[in-house]
């Protein structure tokens, strides 16, 4: 494929460019019917089998156990932030929330809007610079879940190990779902807006625990908002997102063909390396945002002015680096290094950062 530029938006993000490909050869004959997926009935049995073998091959990446349900909703993960309250917040339960970054903070602000909430931790003071550890977790006595958020996009911090707890664990895993092995069955529910690790935008995954299903299916609330509705249909109650899905399947193919996630997750530590070693040995020049708990998936830094923020944005993309201008809460350079974004990237990033600084 011709110009292609080496893509560091947070999202939506680069892809692999095999998927790419295998969606443009197929786009209008899908598997000899003579039509593009993105015209199948949601009905038929093409798209029934496309689902039940992305949920089958999500559960083998991730192991996840055999009492879990994989369902692909629509929405993005803002729309779980108020979901998964309206399902497992009940009256006179509290729900506790680890505040450790924007994401964080709006999943905890729409809860607030259903039922009681408490902040069990935050570094915002701290502008989010790193983890809370498990120490500064303070429960309530009525914990009805515990959300945290695995990988802060915005501030480039990531938890390390994850928490373990007598109450349900639920995650927004939306930017570094498959980018590491971890265990499943430590969580209740996960989810993850697609257009960061697993696809395109459109479409949102789900991973949860039969034992949750239980309690969704006897809320009284909007039925679209039931997990319990969605899995009972196999993610298909309404019209689902079907290219979407199809996208993520041909993602989690790619991930095997890869090797895994174990596999995928030394590479992801041996991008992310490459850059933090660039930071780490510039005597300041590069100022990393995150002072501990870096994340594999957002590399986060300053430059000595804005001014020069501003040049080096502008410098890259005319060599082929796009989207590395940082969000407004943190200012800066960010560089999004996905599963998709290859070695040699952010090799090119590392060099081109290395000449910015000798010219600057």
């Amino acid at each position: 494929m011709v110009n292609r530029v080496y893509n560091f938006y947070p999202g939506p993000a680069t892809l692999p460019e095999t998927v790419l490909a295998t969606a443009q050869e197929e786009l209008l004959n899908y598997k000899g019917l003579g039509m593009s997926v993105m015209e199948l009935s949601h009905r038929s049995a093409p798209i029934e089998e496309l689902i039940s073998t992305a949920e089958k091959n999500l559960k083998e990446l991730l192991n996840i156990p055999e009492d879990y349900r994989v369902l692909f909703l629509q929405g993005g993960a803002s729309t779980q932030f108020y979901m998964i309250p309206f399902n497992f917040l009940p009256k006179g339960k509290t729900a506790n929330y680890v505040i450790t970054g924007n994401f964080a903070e709006k999943a905890y602000k729409e809860a607030a809007k259903v039922g009681q909430v408490h902040v069990a931790a935050s570094t915002k003071e701290e502008n989010h610079t790193r983890i809370v550890t498990k120490e500064e977790i303070q429960l309530s006595n009525d914990a009805a879940y515990v959300h945290i958020t695995s990988n802060n996009t915005i501030f480039g911090t990531q938890w390390q190990e994850f928490p373990e707890f007598a109450v349900p664990l639920v995650a927004d895993m939306s930017s570094d779902i498959l980018s590491r092995p971890f265990d499943v069955s430590k969580f209740d529910l996960i989810y993850a807006g697609a257009q960061k690790n697993l696809g395109p935008s459109g479409i949102t995954v789900v991973i949860v625990s039969r034992k949750f299903l239980d309690i969704s299916a006897e809320q009284n609330i909007p039925t679209m908002l039931k997990y319990a509705t969605h899995a009972e249909k196999n993610s298909l109650y309404n019209t689902p997102p079907t290219f979407p899905i199809y996208m993520v399947n041909l993602v989690l193919e790619w991930l095997k063909e890869q090797g895994g996630v174990e596999k995928i997750e030394q590479q992801n530590r041996q991008k992310a390396q490459i850059l933090y070693d660039v930071i780490d040995t510039s005597d300041g020049f590069y100022k990393g945002h995150a002072v501990k708990d870096r994340s594999m998936m957002n590399v986060t830094f300053r430059l000595p002015s804005e001014e020069l923020e501003k040049r080096f944005v502008k410098e890259a993309e005319e060599n082929g680096l796009v989207g590395l201008k940082g969000h407004r809460s943190v200012g800066g350079i960010r560089a999004s290094i996905y599963n998709a974004m290859p070695v040699a990237g952010c090799e090119a990033l590392a060099d081109f950062m290395r000449e910015f600084r000798k010219k600057a």
